[in-house]
């Protein structure tokens, strides 16, 4: 198996059959067949029907009871047969274009270790903008992964132990230094691809009010190492509400 797609899903029932035929689309697009590729959801404790879902949109399914990303996306990736591993959002739309860059640096197993993408945001309020442009601009400089769209080789992924479960946000930072790090020690480079964003519902900005984010925002400027680890602090993430 080449490639194998991990998508964390909590209660994503409304979002995930968009998530799923936009990948089987851009496979179909890239030549990637089933010998090549495998989709695996894992259901992280949804109360919803999202394991249904998942089943029915052709992808593989585990489960995981403790609700955090971190822990849903290591799990998918234990149960992935893949040389490479895609880590895609449940509420994201993979373009073909992203897909093919992934499988060709698969194919020619080149010289490097995983990287990211640059993204974007549907329907979401102008005041985003900003910030958008901003993440994109740190995410490139830097070599830092959106959570959204991470790529690596799966054995960097068992190499570094996998997405920090530690943290309940900003696990892909963590994430991406870690596979910076060991591709450094291989030779091998960290890339953020930029010709095409990979996109993202925007549902935060138009299910909340922007005084929920600001009060996120100045949780983390004042307690950053203590709010990333308690869950309780990140109810914006973890509160369910699809």
């Amino acid at each position: 198996m080449l490639l194998s797609i991990v998508i964390p899903a909590y209660n994503e029932e409304k979002e995930l059959p968009g998530c799923l035929a936009a990948v089987w689309e851009a496979a179909a697009a890239c030549g990637l067949g089933p010998g090549e590729l495998e989709v695996v959801v894992c259901d992280n404790n949804s109360s919803d029907r999202t394991a249904e879902v998942a089943c029915q949109g052709g992808a593989a399914v585990v489960f995981e009871p403790v609700n955090q990303i971190s822990r849903a996306r290591n799990a998918g990736a234990a149960a992935a047969r893949g040389a490479w591993l895609l880590f895609v959002d449940a509420d994201s739309r993979l373009a073909a274009a992203n897909l093919r860059r992934v499988a060709e640096f698969a194919r020619a197993d080149a010289g490097v270790a995983g990287g990211g993408c640059v993204i974007g945001l549907e329907g979401v309020p102008w005041w985003t903008r900003p910030g958008i442009w901003g993440w994109n601009a740190y995410s490139v400089l830097r070599g830092a992964a959106a959570g959204s769209f991470v790529f690596c080789r799966a054995a960097a992924h068992r190499e570094v132990g996998g997405f920090s479960i530690e943290r309940f946000a900003a696990e892909e930072l963590e994430y991406s230094r870690q596979l910076r790090a060991w591709g450094r020690a291989c030779g091998l480079r960290f890339i953020v691809l930029r010709g095409h964003r990979h996109l993202s519902s925007g549902r935060k900005f138009r299910q909340r009010p922007p005084s929920e984010l600001m009060l996120l925002l100045w949780r983390l400027m004042t307690g950053y190492r203590h709010v990333i680890r308690d869950p309780k602090a990140l109810d914006y993430f973890y509160d369910g509400r699809r």
